[in-house]
């Protein structure tokens, strides 16, 4: 009985087709990438023994089942935050630190609440089991608020909001009359946000 050769494979390529496939994919492949929240923070200060008054504080809360509270008793919805701020800070009850009035704020001019925008200060504290996405959402709700004051005396001003003006700035970082302009709307309504430690 004559013996049997078993036809042999030549896999002596594999390894490089292996290789090549994993180069292909490596190359071809995306990842998505988690880009976060632009946020520039505050340069470090050595200011001390400055007074603020609590009718200049708008305080938001976000609790552990992600209820917004405004002084920590009042529970808000996340649509009507944004209108909230902008009320807080447009009061204009009283002066700056300077002693000037706000001639530029619409707001009631309610004597129990921020007296300039220059003055207001929107703190912020979350709790550890807040959810991340009602976090972002009320951070973008802030961020609206300022970016709605500035778009309206903007107009009011020069016709143009100031989301368009910053969008010629960055495409021509030379001009210095929009620079000007941009800087008036930020010193008219700066952004006072302070954000609080998460409560345990």
């Amino acid at each position: 009985m004559s013996e049997r050769n078993s036809p042999e494979i030549n896999a002596g390529s594999m390894a490089d087709i292996a290789f090549l496939l994993l180069i292909f994919f490596l190359v071809t492949t995306t990842l998505d990438t988690e880009l976060g929240i632009v946020k520039r923070l505050p340069e470090k200060t050595h200011e001390i023994g400055i007074e603020v008054n609590e009718k200049n504080v708008l305080e938001i809360n976000i609790n552990s089942t992600n209820e917004i509270l405004i002084e920590g008793k009042n529970v808000v919805q996340v649509e009507n935050i944004r209108q909230l701020i902008i009320d807080f800070i447009d009061n204009g009850a009283g002066i700056d630190l300077n002693g000037n009035k706000c001639t530029w704020c619409n707001g009631k001019k309610n004597v129990e609440s921020s007296d300039h925008p220059s003055k207001a200060i929107i703190k912020l504290q979350s709790d550890r089991n807040t959810s991340y996405a009602s976090y972002i959402t009320l951070q973008n709700e802030i961020i609206g608020a300022y970016s709605e004051l500035r778009n309206r005396l903007s107009l009011s001003l020069y016709g143009k909001s100031f989301s368009s003006m910053l969008t010629a700035f960055n495409k021509d970082k030379n001009n210095s009359v929009l620079l000007s302009k941009i800087k008036l709307i930020k010193t008219k309504y700066p952004q006072h946000i302070l954000e609080e430690e998460p409560i345990e």
